[in-house]
């Protein structure tokens, strides 16, 4: 598990990134979410309060016992790297949402929890953070153009960066917002980029927030 960049409000709680904040509207009013590596629940928190149900995975049990009184977010304690995908396999959620943690097996796994219409919001950090601070061990670090490459063809991407940050403190990183859209081609749904005739939804994804 890569190191977590947070950066602290007044009220000395994490303050959620940037990057989800900027494309939460995505996600369909009332929609339960995935929060994998949720850590205290920075995340966990900002989308229960605003109406999401929350599913919040992570192997600290310290922190996820913050979580267990919080209104609309299930806590639940689980190796994601060392034991079986702790969720049903046709659990479906409206967004996926994971920051500063990689772990590559899980990267279909996530992609197949979203359900037609979901939104996946990820953000870690990538190659060249070696050379400004950790995590610097390549396994927690993404190649250039990596999370672009596992989020394509199955998905629609709205939104991707690669590159250097200097805040909250200096950090190379990738992030992606995109969406397994419901396409219907010989009267069936399907989701990702598909070739060939089909009718595109009516979905529109607004850029502006």
């Amino acid at each position: 598990m890569t190191e977590r960049m947070t950066t602290s409000t007044h009220a000395g709680m994490a303050e959620p990134s940037k990057w989800v904040r900027r494309w939460a509207h995505l996600i369909a009013p009332g929609g339960t979410v995935l929060d994998v590596a949720c850590g205290s629940g920075r995340h966990a928190r900002w989308l229960a309060e605003r109406g999401h149900p929350v599913a919040a995975l992570d192997r600290d049990v310290a922190a996820l016992a913050s979580l267990r009184e919080v209104p609309n977010i299930a806590p639940l304690e689980c190796d994601l790297e060392g034991a079986p995908w702790p969720l049903a396999a046709d659990a479906r959620f409206a967004a996926v949402v994971v920051t500063n943690y990689l772990h590559r097996p899980l990267m279909p796994r996530l992609i197949d929890a979203l359900a037609p219409g979901g939104v996946l919001i990820y953000e870690t950090f990538a190659q060249g953070n070696e050379s400004v601070g950790k995590p610097s061990n390549p396994a927690f670090l993404l190649a250039p153009g990596e999370l672009l490459a596992v989020c394509t063809p199955a998905l629609r991407v709205i939104a991707y960066q690669d590159g250097f940050l200097p805040q909250p403190r200096e950090a190379y990183i990738q992030r992606i917002c995109a969406v397994r859209e419901k396409l219907t081609e010989g009267g069936g749904e399907r989701a990702g980029n598909v070739t060939g005739t089909q009718v595109l939804p009516l979905a529109r994804y607004d850029l502006t927030g």
